[in-house]
């Protein structure tokens, strides 16, 4: 589909937005390797296009979440490390060592499972211990990981492993001062030095978005930003980061018409005109990823300026209110994009909602919504 053509529903993907914002991550972690998160389908813009537009931007590395998705990108021809830390009991690790994909475990018993795959394949496993510093989801417990670290060790002089790295998660980077994020690093600490105790040498990785962003004691030898990466600025309170949102969700106009005074708008008849209006209909709904909880309280980009949703957002369908003015079948449609003209930002869906914008990016991506990338290097 040509970018000049009228869409139904379309996320523009713009690649020179998302190298920008890894040059300016990686600037601010000068000294520290950068690995770019893509899990959930690179949060909604599209792995494999946003992980070679890191990778060009200077990004060291690629993480993802679930084995199926790191050795998807293998598969798409990423090359560069690549590391997953998220399974389910029983997956199957032999696809993901094959492709040299990195691996995490919290717990002795993911550590056997991987180091007897690693065996039957005769390689070596690189791995990432993870412990839990006070985020409570994975991760190992503290008083578990000399148990870890002393088995991972263990693996390593057997040849099955290579442990490259100990890694954790902040729960409050994202609010600045928040007291846990100074525990969590001297958890971290010294879950690092017990593993230097056990013999082994891995270098340290603490730091998402938010902790790049505010937190350069927590860069240590690398970085993992993941929402950033695409424009969304997750610590606004800290001032203009000098991010670019890559994604717009955009549709055009199906049909016009003027209604006369007193006539209703969409289900419920919540909105009526007081007096004769044009109206613009768009063919996105809530089936398209149009949250049906912004009906009245969401507007839209159409035609130089900013204009209100009529009504009920519907499965397939909105309607936006033109006044007087006179737009045309096949105009653009913008529903957030960067903000730049003064359109609606996904940050101020989220904020309308009582929500985070990582939930409206990575929640965009439907059937019917094609994708259309921008910035592309040849």
């Amino acid at each position: 589909m040509s970018d000049q053509h009228a869409y139904r529903a379309d996320l523009r993907i713009d690649v020179d937005a998302i190298r920008h914002n890894v040059g300016v991550l990686a600037a601010r972690a000068a000294g520290a390797r950068t690995m770019v998160i893509v899990k959930s389908d690179g949060y909604g813009h599209g792995a494999v296009t946003v992980a070679r537009a890191a990778l060009e931007a200077g990004a060291d590395q690629i993480g993802v979440a679930a084995l199926g998705e790191a050795v998807a990108l293998r598969e798409a021809g990423i090359t560069a490390p690549l590391m997953c830390w998220l399974y389910s009991r029983g997956d199957d690790f032999a696809p993901a060592l094959r492709h040299g994909v990195e691996l995490s475990t919290s717990s002795v018993r993911g550590l056997r499972e991987i180091a007897a795959t690693a065996a039957e394949l005769g390689v070596a496993a690189r791995l990432h211990l993870k412990i839990d510093t006070g985020l409570s989801r994975s991760g190992c417990p503290e008083a578990e990981w000399p148990n870890l670290v002393d088995e991972a060790a263990k693996a390593e002089a057997d040849g099955h492993v290579e442990v490259v790295a100990v890694w954790s998660h902040l729960a409050c980077a994202d609010e600045l001062g928040h007291p846990s994020i100074d525990d969590q690093a001297l958890r971290f600490r010294r879950a690092y030095e017990r593993a230097r105790a056990a013999g082994l040498a891995p270098i340290r990785h603490i730091a998402n978005s938010a902790a790049v962003l505010t937190r350069p004691d927590l860069h240590f030898e690398l970085v993992r930003p993941g929402i950033a990466v695409y424009g969304l600025d997750p610590v606004p309170q800290d001032g203009d980061h000098g991010l670019r949102p890559a994604m717009t969700f955009r549709s055009s106009v199906a049909l016009t018409k003027r209604v006369a005074a007193g006539e209703s708008v969409s289900y419920g008849h919540t909105w009526t005109a007081d007096r004769p209006v044009n109206l613009a209909l768009v063919p996105v709904g809530y089936a398209d990823g149009v949250p049906r909880t912004l009906s009245g309280r969401m507007s839209v980009w159409l035609a130089g300026r900013r204009r209100p949703v009529a009504g009920r957002v519907c499965m397939d369908q909105l309607v936006v209110l033109c006044e007087d003015d006179v737009v045309q079948e096949g105009d653009e449609v913008i529903l957030f994009g960067p903000g730049d003209r003064g359109e609606p930002t996904a940050a101020e869906w989220a904020d309308e909602l009582g929500t985070i914008h990582y939930e409206i990016v990575t929640g965009m991506y439907r059937p019917r919504v094609t994708r259309t990338v921008v910035g592309e290097r040849a």
